[in-house]
């Protein structure tokens, strides 16, 4: 039984939405974003990622990184910048990239949910990334990136969405990348109560992006439990801001792999090895490689793609984690191969996310990597199945596009 709530959302004027709207902080380093915001005062990436507006030599996660992103994001509640909405509502965001739509409800997840397992995770977190994000909630008293949560679709959920998304929307623009963001406010008192009891229905909810995030509110959320034993549990940092979309609208992107060196092999001898646990086919269409199902990828090496295609018998066809093809490509051939044995760690090897196409490893390996695989994309159900099993997925398994921005809600702690 999941919780979502309603809650009063910190949010922009309709005028200056599309300037303050941002991509995720971790998306980018800290030169990026200085030069992303250039001209734009009102860019949320000012709070999101305070260290732009401090001297370059300024560490991020100095204590007066986070001061001041609470002075920048109280200032913008104070210019009028933000408003806060009177009553506890839920929000539909809908998102429009290349003619596909992902349309999901806003609200506030459980951080009991996040610890009693209603919310599934897949992957392991960082505690370096964990604490930066928990200073950052905690100074700014707020949640500030939303987490993107997936779950098996419910008919009258979809239903209430399509009614609402009927109606004129609060907000619709086109960021710079071109991706529409539409935004309506659930207002109606009975509306809102009709979706908390639908995901009471909804057995599980799934990180699908968004762990370091989740886990940096869960931790602020029992500190404020700490600091307030007699808590009722209805207080807001009982609760984090998530996007929740309906696995049937998510599109995963490949997460493509390039690699340094071959390991003191010559080409010849990489091929031969690569042989024992792959058919391995020149490509000879034009263009790139795109694997068209599981057990398949592409290679690019000396200027040629090809094909390789997995042997029957080199992985456990039933093991959820065993039979990615991330799991796949690293035990039968970046490992035994390449000697990459944590792909988190090496420096030999480097990822490279779908958006960015297939032409980009073509041009990374003629900058000086030598090798590149293109990859089939992991599916949500493999998602599910792998947190459902309690297991994490390999590092680099899933880019999701388009990415959620960051400052159209603010869910204030208290």
């Amino acid at each position: 039984m999941a919780v979502v709530r309603p809650f009063k959302s910190i949010r922009p004027t309709k005028e200056l939405v599309s300037k303050v709207a941002a991509l995720p902080y971790d998306v980018m380093n800290t030169e990026e974003a200085r030069e992303m915001v250039k001209g734009n005062p009102y860019s949320f990436l000012h709070v999101d990622k305070a260290q732009i507006d401090l001297p370059a030599e300024t560490n991020q996660y100095d204590e007066i990184v986070y001061n001041t992103a609470r002075k920048t994001l109280d200032k913008m509640r104070e210019d009028g910048t933000y408003i806060q909405d009177n009553a506890p509502s839920m929000y539909i965001y809908r998102q429009i990239m290349d003619g596909r739509v992902q349309t999901g409800i806003v609200g506030c997840t459980s951080i009991d949910d996040y610890m009693n397992d209603i919310i599934k995770k897949h992957e392991h977190t960082r505690a370096e990334k964990e604490q930066d994000r928990i200073n950052h909630v905690d100074h700014c008293n707020a949640n500030t990136g939303p987490i993107f949560l997936t779950y098996k679709n419910v008919g009258e959920i979809d239903e209430i969405v399509a009614s609402w998304t009927a109606k004129e929307p609060e907000y619709n623009f086109v960021s710079e990348d071109r991706i529409s963001h539409i935004v309506w406010v659930i207002n109606d008192t009975e509306t809102v109560k009709r979706l908390e009891e639908l995901f009471k229905s909804v057995k599980y909810l799934y990180i699908a992006d968004g762990h370091h995030r989740a886990a940096s509110a869960v931790k602020v959320g029992k500190m404020r439990r700490e600091a307030n034993p007699s808590y009722t549990g209805e207080e807001e940092f009982n609760f984090f801001l998530s996007v929740i979309f309906p696995a049937d609208d998510l599109y995963v992107m490949d997460y493509n792999r390039v690699v340094k060196d071959l390991n003191g092999n010559s080409s010849e001898e990489f091929l031969n090895k690569v042989s024992e646990k792959f058919t391995v086919e020149e490509y000879k269409r034009e263009g790139q490689y795109r694997p068209e199902g599981k057990g398949y990828f592409g290679m690019y090496l000396d200027n040629k793609w090809y094909k390789l295609t997995a042997i029957d018998g080199t992985y456990d066809s039933k093991d959820p984690v065993k039979s990615l093809d991330v799991s796949i490509l690293q035990e039968n051939l970046l490992r035994p191969i390449l000697a990459i044995e944590d792909p988190r760690t090496s420096d030999r090897i480097d990822f490279v996310g779908g958006i960015r196409g297939l032409k980009e490893l073509e041009r990374r390996v003629a900058e000086g990597m030598k090798v590149a695989f293109s990859m089939n994309p992991t599916s949500i159900e493999e998602l599910m199945n792998i947190a459902d099993a309690g297991e994490v997925m390999p590092p680099k398994s899933t880019w999701f596009e388009p990415k959620l921005r960051s400052g159209i809600f603010v869910h204030e702690l208290s």
